[in-house]
């Protein structure tokens, strides 16, 4: 069983940056890769980064390209997003996710706000 557990959304001005956290629950983490989407008010879903299992690659979507840096500390079971120079289009709640045995997992995300 999979359980991911989010943390670190909260309110947050414009220019400003938040560190958000993904905790994982349950066996092979380190062999899994995981992300973030988002989905901002009467929006559809929309991805925002991806890690790979052992950390070395990563991808973004053009919308975060320079302003925010995934990774991951798999001794933690934890992957993060650091979101610098936020812009009030970044409002969303954001999920992370683990991709494991061909099933894409969800954690309930958390809440990002950003202030103009």
């Amino acid at each position: 069983q999979v359980q991911l557990v989010e943390s670190g959304g909260g309110l947050v001005q414009a220019g400003g940056s938040l560190r958000l956290s993904c905790a994982a629950s349950g066996r092979t983490f380190s062999t899994n890769g995981m992300g973030w989407f988002r989905q901002g008010p009467g929006k559809e879903r929309e991805f925002v980064a991806r890690v790979s299992p052992n950390g070395a690659e990563t991808s973004y979507a053009d919308s975060v390209k320079g302003r925010f840096t995934i990774s991951r500390d798999n001794a933690k079971n934890t992957v993060y997003l650091q979101m610098n120079s936020l812009k009030p289009e970044d409002t969303a709640v954001y999920y992370c996710f683990m991709d494991r045995d061909s099933r894409r997992y969800w954690g309930r995300g958390t809440q990002v706000t950003v202030s103009s």
